[in-house]
């Protein structure tokens, strides 16, 4: 099954910068749509930016000019550069996907996996 596997998180004062990166490996066909979540304590899970195949980029209001999401097709792998960093950018991020796996017998599976998330702290 295929599996997605974040790095990069780690303890940073304000103002620093973090990169993650996550890679997806498995009977991949095709990633559509990749994404970041984070998760802050007590807070819901939020949308933090997303990738098109094509390279079309979205961001929550909150890390705009801050963060940078890039993909790399031939890698099946995206990053998160996260510049600027603030108190409130604390959370888990989580690695998401919207692809086509290929399962038994040569289908076509949709499958949206997440990775395992990983923990940015920015202390003030």
């Amino acid at each position: 099954q295929v599996q997605l596997v974040e790095s990069g998180g780690g303890l940073v004062q304000s103002g620093g910068s973090l990169r993650l990166s996550c890679a997806a490996s498995g009977r991949i066909l095709r990633i559509d749509d990749m994404d970041w979540y984070r998760q802050a304590p007590g807070k819901e899970r939020e949308l933090v930016a997303t990738i098109s195949r094509g390279g079309t980029t979205n961001y929550v209001d909150s890390v705009k000019g801050r963060f940078t999401i890039s993909r790399d097709n031939a890698e099946n792998s995206v990053s998160l550069q996260m510049n600027s960093l603030r108190p409130e950018d604390t959370g888990v991020y989580y690695c998401h996907a919207n692809l086509l796996e290929i399962g038994y017998g040569g289908k076509y599976i949709a499958y949206k996996p997440w990775g395992q998330g990983t923990q940015v702290t920015v202390s003030s």
